[in-house]
């Protein structure tokens, strides 16, 4: 497994990579339509969203995104691919972003999290700070978590 930047060339297959990732959790096509805008990646975001995949065998497994300019900032996406769940994939990019934000001066990341995701978050020392409403489904709210990069 190896993590590196993300090519600007991959922002289509990142883009289908988080619908696929986000339709695990069992959401029909009409909320993955209305999820579309706000998961798609274009070219000119992979650099300036710091965007970072996990990939095996030339295959990208999963990806993230690092927003915003220090001390705070956000975990603004991050996605594996439903058949490389389970493999410590999330594990490597979470722990790969907050190194890279310590690194940069992040003082703290909020995320805002799918509800299915929370637990993970949770699990790697994220605390939940309230909610925050979908910028896709009007009406949903989504949990709101902040993660200390200086607490490791």
């Amino acid at each position: 497994m190896k993590v590196r930047p993300a090519r600007r060339s991959e922002a289509g297959a990142l883009t289908e990579l988080a619908l696929a990732s986000k339709g695990h959790w069992g959401y029909d096509d009409a909320f993955l339509a209305s999820c579309r805008d706000e998961l798609t990646m274009y070219p000119a975001d992979i650099e300036c969203r710091r965007t970072t995949v996990a990939e095996e065998d030339g295959r990208v497994l999963g990806f993230t995104t690092l927003d915003g300019a220090p001390p705070e900032g956000a975990l603004g996406m991050m996605f594996v691919a439903p058949d490389a769940l389970g493999r410590g994939i999330g594990r490597l990019l979470f722990e790969h972003t907050v190194a890279e934000a310590r690194r940069l001066g992040f003082v703290r990341l909020t995320i805002d999290a799918d509800p299915n995701a929370e637990p993970f978050y949770l699990a790697m020392g994220a605390v939940r700070i309230g909610a925050t409403l979908s910028g896709s489904i009007p009406g949903r709210e989504l949990p709101l978590l902040e993660y200390d990069v200086t607490s490791r």
